[in-house]
């Protein structure tokens, strides 16, 4: 049945809808706290859920001071065995400022697609590759058809588990227009028609962020994915999860399961890699042609590659998340094509967690190599101090 009323009576019982939306929908209120005497931004914030019953609903993050509402996104990890659900959001904080924001239930909306700048797929099209990327940033790596080629001496193949970059300079998606373009012209986006362009070259490197087991004077290393399996894409992360054929470190036996994520605003994809038959791990960044100029800090945690890159300059660069777990850095120069890369060998157990990207001066983001090592340094900073998250209240 059809019900007629008057706009002016609509527009009442809507505002009464909504106050008393307001009057019941929070469910937490939290405290967002910075340690830091500088301002912090695009640091995602993550609030456990698990025990919020969202019956289909959602959940939205209202800033208690400005009464704006953040862009949040929710993730469930359970698909891959991980039993919590987390609600994201990246507030701004002044420096050793704190701020309070309710998070509120409300009616589940569909999500706008302008707002997905962080996404990544698997693109079948192009082989096998799998895609990621943010506003700033995109890579890829390669699955287990590209590796057969390759073995089976089929053209258009490609074998590592290095990670290539994609150097964007636009905020908006682009990793579905440029395998759209490569369809239609082989090997389009290897021309920059205003967005970037793929010219970086991964080979068998370690590219940028790889890794690798030293043995002896020499690193060994797995090859393709084997698997894959997406777990979110959103406005503030996508997260997903490769598998590894098991691999040979002379003799030992190493295997390897991925776990990547790349949030809104950031330069470095962050990696949760389980491993199993070492203890030790080297995190690697390709050298191309050598003529790169490398930057360490083992307190910090952090290396630098900055390098002349066609026609502008690149810096590549590694965080530990565990700077105290660092063991060695080293310049790895060989006549093997590709397998020259600065690597950060670790200590580990059973895990190891780091952050890996790049920057293009070409993008406008960094003009020297100073801007770029000031960014890994910073990024360093912020993950040893973690902005402060408090639960002050909850109706469960």
């Amino acid at each position: 049945m059809k019900i007629k009323m008057q706009k002016s009576i609509f527009l009442i019982l809507l505002l009464l809808c909504i106050s008393c939306a307001d009057e019941s929908a929070e469910i937490i209120s939290v405290t967002v706290s910075n340690p830091l005497d500088i301002s912090r931004s695009f640091e995602t914030v993550e609030i456990d859920i698990s025990d919020v019953d969202l019956n289909e609903n959602s959940l939205e993050v209202v800033d208690v001071e400005t009464k704006e509402v953040i862009i949040s996104q929710i993730v469930d990890y359970s698909p891959i065995g991980d039993v919590n659900k987390v609600l994201l959001f990246q507030p701004e904080i002044a420096a050793n400022g704190k701020s309070t924001f309710k998070i509120n239930l409300i009616e589940k909306k569909e999500i706008d697609s302008s707002l997905i700048r962080c996404y990544s797929r698997f693109v079948p099209e192009r082989t096998d590759d799998y895609a990621w990327e943010n506003n700033r940033v995109a890579f890829r790596t390669f699955g287990p058809v590209a590796q057969k080629m390759v073995e089976d001496g089929v053209k258009g193949g490609t074998l590592t588990s290095g990670i290539d970059a994609w150097l964007k300079r636009v905020e908006y998606p682009i990793i579905n227009k440029w395998y759209e373009r490569g369809v239609i012209e082989k090997g389009a986006y290897h021309k920059d028609i205003g967005e970037g362009l793929d010219n970086f070259h991964v080979g068998v490197s370690r590219g940028v962020g790889g890794i690798a087991v030293k043995t002896d004077s020499s690193y060994a290393v797995s090859k393709n994915f084997t698997t894959w399996k997406t777990i979110t894409t959103g406005p503030i992360r996508t997260s997903f999860i490769l598998d590894y054929e098991d691999w040979d470190a002379k003799g030992n036996v190493i295997s390897e399961k991925k776990h990547i994520s790349l949030d809104y605003g950031q330069n470095l994809t962050r990696y949760y890699i389980k491993l199993k038959g070492t203890d030790k791990v080297s995190v690697g960044l390709t050298s191309h042609k050598k003529d790169g100029e490398v930057s360490t800090d083992k307190d910090e945690g952090w290396m630098s590659y900055w390098e002349p890159f066609d026609d502008s300059e690149l810096g590549q660069g590694v965080v530990m998340a565990n700077p105290e777990g660092i063991t060695a850095f080293n310049n790895y120069l060989t006549d093997k094509k590709d397998e020259s890369n600065l690597y950060v060998q670790s200590n580990i157990s059973g895990f190891i967690e780091y952050y890996a990207g790049f920057g293009w001066k070409k993008s406008g983001q960094f003009e020297s190599k100073e801007d770029w090592n000031k960014y890994l340094a910073l990024f360093s900073k912020c993950l040893e101090n973690p902005l402060q998250v408090t639960v002050l209240q909850s109706s469960n």
